[in-house]
């Protein structure tokens, strides 16, 4: 085009418009007559550089004036005479075809709704016409233009409308016209101008009318079953009903002519429309077969996610909602209050700009169509000062546990406070880009530490304080879930078994019924259905819990098996019945009506078939494991509401010859409503059924009262539902539930129960028992259950509640970490309020026992309370363990003093130190350190060396851990594990131990390999026999070698390889640290590596060899004993010995901040002793 100032011409709507000086828009319509190569010379007037600060998703693409100038001030001038346009892909706006809107004053904008159907904006880029710095603006700057005055023309007629502006500025006349006008029409005159192919216009001249031709149709539903009762329309604006479907899903419509434009709108309910084009056709029938989608219900994908920025800055919320039909209309709630959306023009995105701080707080986004609605998770919004630390610096105060021989007089403990920092999401340095995610995430983490040195019996050990905390880049974390799928009778696995997630297989089973799976990112509800090859278990579909922040989570999956099949025939009348209990009448029954059998291209089916109906009974709590799914469906309003369930029931219908899959028409459900013991639930009970995609469920039908005379005298009441057996073959008996409340709980490592030993990831389970008549609990009945994942701050446990009366609601919680079921407090043969973390008269009032109270060999790995709403009128009771409903925020927030209950794992003779702590629950506390003992997030690779000790006695085992061979921390330590020796069951005087060390290897930097100086030492007087041949042979030929002088304990270089039980080490590399510790605990204790055990197997897969004098070791080791004696520890209660012990590996005795650590300034630190 020559200059480039001759180049500013857009194409709109068909029209050339050109950008000029002054606020002349270009958009449909008229277009100033002026062209900026006319108006201005290169010489005097250059374009500013290219700028994007919108992208064209929600309402469309803005590239504003204003928004522009806030993050590039001086990078436009104050009047830009024109404005050019064009995509990112450098195709100018001209030659789109897209409906824009270019103003010099305002901006450019381009709205998605303008846009053919099916096409959104593309992303522009625009930039500016300026004068040069030198010289000097000459031309004012207009205001707007006005609206354009109505249309005076009438029907039929054209008229003028006319727009007018003003000269902003006085000191510099303004170029242009101040007036503007363009033609107008008036009003369509009455008249039809529909034109037919064939046939003649209909008389509301919307269609075209073939009285010679008919459409013939048949509409099958969801599952190829016909559709009765399914409403055909002529598809328009206001589409106007034509007829409905018979009883066998068939229609018939006269006059509709088959000229290949006509279109069809078929609707049913609980279907998605179907749209169908009559083809162009010469024949006088069509005949049309038909085939309806189940509807989607709305279903949330993406929350918002919160963030933090500081005043002046701009955040952008997005919500993913998916469903069939799409949603309709979006709403944006602050705080529960509505967003005006002519203020904020916002969509499935709300972009806030120039924040202030009254706009901080909750968002949430709410979507709607025709079926429904859905509210997605509130995203929080910290707006932070311009002047205000993005996260306080000064550290919180974080107590770890030393070793045995290092008590602290000056805290009268084995106690010392390295400091953590705040959890917490912070500003960062954040581009300009408007994203529904944040490029990179900033949490506050640690930006300075100091090495401190603490005095211990005979050596100073070495440990790293936080001073300062500050805004730092999250750590990379890797989200996993893995367990086991087992039988819920024996316990078998479901080997190679396949494992869904939307639809679509993405992992298997093992031989043991193991699987590892790597969660999505983005993921918001990991809904996984597990499918057994074998056919012995029931399609199972779990909603799994994951923890966000990073790191592996263990579920156990509890599958029922498949009931035998009957054979029935498809002529009969068949029923069925639905009850699992001994002794007890079924839960319910179905009625199969004959001639009801569907095959899946819709024919019906006559003939022999199996029928296999498999019934999870409430009744037999033993069975709540094995439930399906979360138990949770969506309201009308959008909220994620509870069930509680009377039943579920999984159906499989085959033919008997082809063992083809076979679907059902309408069929009966009876419930015995003596079996429902709340006479308020005899009115609200439904049918569901469950969708395997979301994991959510979804109404099927109602039920009505119906009586039943059964025998001369006796007459019983049923709760009748029909039902229609389809695509979907799980189904449940439940009624909403609105009396709901929270049960705080927490986690720790040990019986001390201290805030610093939470313990995160554990995955705590509530099972809702179903009361009985007269609000007294029924202890083998359940009606709900509901899991989460423990955090910083414990959990909050959904749970039915009641406040009139205390024991109306009764629940079990119990907590499993990894596999390792968590023990509750003792409840026997006395309550401990200050223990079982809840004070009294509300102990008393919420009954609490654990579940050994009368009898002490059952586990001790589950309480029992009842769940009594806290009356407000109480103040012993306002603040936990027990919260109503809407004081979620009070409840995940609550002080450690407020009142919860309490796990505890089952901790072992064993201490963990790490010179730079580390909390294995939490990967985002990580620090970066070259003595950090996990160089590296998200590769986590865990090393064990397997001594055995000959002695009648159990011996304690210490390994010290210090840097070997690389500069930066060779003589330092990394950190200590202490363990005591598990006696071999089959050998009376021999122990073993399974020891962590150092693994060697690249340390944080990646630059250089350290070998681990490892030293492990027995206590007490014991001398080294032996040492594997393979071991020794192997450190022999990968020098440097250590020396080994010293009989009393064994010095080596650790080694890189990982090198297996034939040497006596055991090393297994894991996205968690948790895993990889566990995973190689078990081949330890197996002597295998490849095997796993809980028992200690102590002549397999042996390194080193010691013999122990007779001196008897106490039950509790020599540290365990100093923690414990009465004026020298901090608060907690001691633990008597277990007789059987197994090695915990998962567990870190140094937890720390649930934050990221940063880079710290390595200076040179003094060499540790001893």
């Amino acid at each position: 085009m020559g200059s480039p100032l001759r180049g500013a011409f857009l194409l709109l709507c068909g029209i050339t418009g050109i950008f000029t000086q002054g606020p002349q828009r270009a958009e449909s319509g008229s277009f100033g007559s002026q062209n900026p190569a006319d108006l201005y010379d290169e010489d005097n007037y250059k374009w500013t550089t290219w700028f994007n600060v919108d992208h064209p998703g929600g309402k469309g693409d803005f590239e504003q004036l204003d928004a522009i100038r806030f993050y590039y001030r001086a990078r436009v001038c104050d009047s830009p005479q024109a404005l050019d346009a064009r995509t990112t892909d450098w195709i100018p706006a001209r030659s789109t075809g897209e409906r824009v809107h270019a103003d010099p004053v305002l901006g450019f904008w381009c709205i998605n709704a303008e846009q053919p159907a099916g096409k959104n904006c593309s992303n522009y880029a625009v930039r500016f016409l300026c004068p040069r710095d030198d010289q000097p603006e000459i031309h004012g700057v207009w205001g707007q233009w006005s609206d354009w005055s109505p249309c005076s023309a009438p029907c039929g007629q054209v008229a003028v409308q006319v727009r007018t502006r003003t000269c902003k500025t006085t000191s510099r006349p303004c170029t242009g016209p101040a007036i503007e006008g363009r033609n107008c029409k008036g009003p369509t005159c009455p008249g039809c101008d529909l034109k037919c192919v064939m046939g003649k216009v209909n008389a509301e001249c919307n269609a075209c009318l073939c009285q010679d031709h008919t459409v013939l149709g048949s509409v099958r539903s969801a599952g190829s079953l016909p559709a009765p009762g399914a409403a055909i329309f002529l598809s328009d604006k206001s589409p106007k009903l034509l007829t409905l479907t018979d009883h066998n899903g068939h229609f018939r419509v006269p006059g509709i002519c088959p000229d290949g434009n006509t279109t069809l709108l078929i609707k049913m309910q609980n279907h998605s429309p179907l749209k169908v084009t009559v083809p162009l056709s010469s024949e006088q029938t069509t005949v049309l077969h038909l085939k309806l989608e189940r509807a989607k219900k709305l279903y949330l994908q993406k929350n918002p996610e919160s963030k933090a920025r500081r005043e002046g800055q701009t955040a952008a919320f997005c919500c993913k909602i998916s469903g069939s039909p799409e949603p309709e209309e979006y709403q944006w709630f602050h705080n529960g209050s509505l967003l005006e959306k002519s203020r904020y023009q916002y969509y499935d995105t709300l972009v806030l700009r120039n924040l202030r701080i009254d706009q901080a707080g909750e968002y949430y986004c709410r979507a709607s169509n025709e079926n429904g609605a859905i509210k997605s998770k509130p995203a929080t919004l910290t707006v932070i000062g311009q002047d205000e630390p993005s996260c306080n610096p000064k550290p919180e105060p974080h107590l770890i546990r030393l070793p045995h021989d290092c008590f602290q007089n000056k805290t009268n403990s084995l106690y010392y406070d390295v400091g953590k920092c705040p959890v917490g999401t912070c500003t960062g340095q954040l581009d300009n880009g408007i994203r529904c995610k944040d490029s990179i995430s900033f949490c506050c983490g640690v930006s300075k530490m100091e090495e401190r040195q603490i005095s211990c019996q005979g050596y100073q050990l070495p440990t790293m304080v936080v001073t300062q905390c500050g805004c730092k880049k999250c750590v990379d974390t890797k989200v996993i879930v893995r367990g086991r799928a087992i039988a819920a009778d024996t316990g078998e696995p479901m080997r190679f078994g396949h494992i869904y997630m939307d639809g679509t297989r993405i992992s298997r089973t093992g031989y043991k019924g193991t699987f590892s799976i790597q969660v999505p990112t983005g993921t918001e509800r990991l809904v996984l259905t597990f499918v057994d090859n074998m056919d012995k278990f029931v399609n199972t579909t779990k909603v799994l819990l994951f923890n966000t922040k990073g790191g592996a989570v263990y579920h156990e999956i509890k599958l029922l098996r498949k009931k035998p099949p009957v054979t029935i025939r498809s002529t009969d009348t068949n029923k069925l019945e639905l009850g699992e209990v001994e002794g007890e009448e079924p839960m319910a029954e179905i009625e199969i009506p004959p001639n009801v059998f569907y095959k899946e291209n819709g024919e019906v089916f006559v003939g022999d078939v199996q029928a296999s109906i498999t019934f999870l009974d409430p009744r037999d709590v033993s069975t709540a494991a094995a439930a399906q799914s979360d138990l949770n469906f969506i309201g009308a309003e959008g909220d994620t509401l509870p069930l509680r369930t009377y039943g579920m029931f999984s159906v499989d219908f085959r033919d008997k010859e082809s063992r083809e899959s076979l679907n059902a028409g309408e069929v009966k459900v009876r419930l015995d409503s003596s079996q429902v013991k709340m006479s308020e639930h005899l009115k609200t009970m439904k049918l569901w059924s469950l969708n395997p995609e979301t994991g959510l469920w979804e109404e099927e039908g109602q039920f009505q009262l119906e009586k039943k005379q059964r025998g001369k005298r006796e007459e019983r009441t049923f709760l009748v539902g029909n039902m229609e057996i389809r695509e979907r073959r799980l189904f449940n008996l439940d009624v909403p539930e609105n009396r709901r409340c929270y049960v705080k709980a927490r986690a720790f490592r040990s019986e001390r129960f201290m805030s610093s030993e939470q313990v995160e990831g554990v995955v705590m389970t509530l099972i809702n028992m179903e009361p009985v008549a007269g609000f007294s609990t029924n202890p083998r009945a359940w009606g709900r259950f509901d899991s989460v994942i423990t955090g910083p701050n414990g959990a909050c446990l959904p749970a039915f509640c009641d406040e009139q009366k205390a024991d109306a609601y009764s629940a079990y919680v119990m907590a499993n970490l990894g596999g390792e079921e968590l023990e509750a407090v003792a409840s026997a043969p006395k309550l401990n309020p200050n223990s079982i973390g809840v004070p009294q008269p509300y102990l008393n009032k919420l009954n609490y026992r654990r579940t050994d109270h009368e009898d002490l060999r059952i586990k001790k790995t589950a309480f029992s309370i009842n769940v009594a709403k806290p009356s407000p009128n109480t103040a012993e009771e306002a603040n936990g363990p027990i919260y109503p409903f809407d004081k979620l925020k009070e409840c995940e927030e609550a002080p450690f003093s407020a009142p919860h209950f309490r796990f505890s794992r089952v901790e072992g003779d064993r201490y963990d130190y790490n010179t730079v702590p580390f909390n294995e629950d939490d990967p985002m506390s990580w620090t970066e350190d070259f003595l950090s003992w996990w160089p590296k997030p998200m590769e986590y690779r865990a090393c064990y060396i397997k001594v055995k000790i000959n002695s009648p006695h159990e011996i304690n085992v210490r390994s010290r851990n210090m840097g070997g061979t690389h500069p930066r921390t060779v003589g330092k330590l990394y950190g200590i594990r202490d363990i005591r020796s598990i006696r071999d069951m089959d050998l009376s005087t021999v122990s073993a131990v399974c020891l962590e060390f150092k693994c060697s290897g690249m340390l944080y930097d990646q630059d250089r390999v350290d070998r681990t100086l490892v030293k492990v030492i027995p206590q007490g007087s014991c001398k080294r026999d032996n040492v594997n041949s393979m071991l020794q042979e192997y450190l022999v030929n990968h020098l440097p070698l250590a020396v080994n002088n010293d009989t009393n304990e064994f010095t080596m270089l650790a080694p890189l390889d990982p090198l297996g039980h034939n040497y006596g080490i055991y090393t297994v590399t894991d996205q968690d640290p948790r895993t990889a510790k566990e995973i190689a605990l078990g081949r330890c204790f197996d002597g295998t590596s490849d095997g796993t055990s809980r028992v200690m197997k102590g002549n397999e897969g042996v390194a080193l060899t010691f013999t122990c004098g007779d001196k008897e070791v106490t039950r509790q080791s020599v540290f365990q004993q100093l923690q414990n004696s009465p004026g020298r520890a901090v608060a907690g209660s001691t633990r008597p010995g277990r007789g059987n012990r197994r090695q915990r590996g998962d567990s870190s005795g140094a937890p720390r901040s649930s934050r990221r650590r940063s880079t710290r300034n390595h200076n040179k630190r003094s060499q540790t002793i001893g």
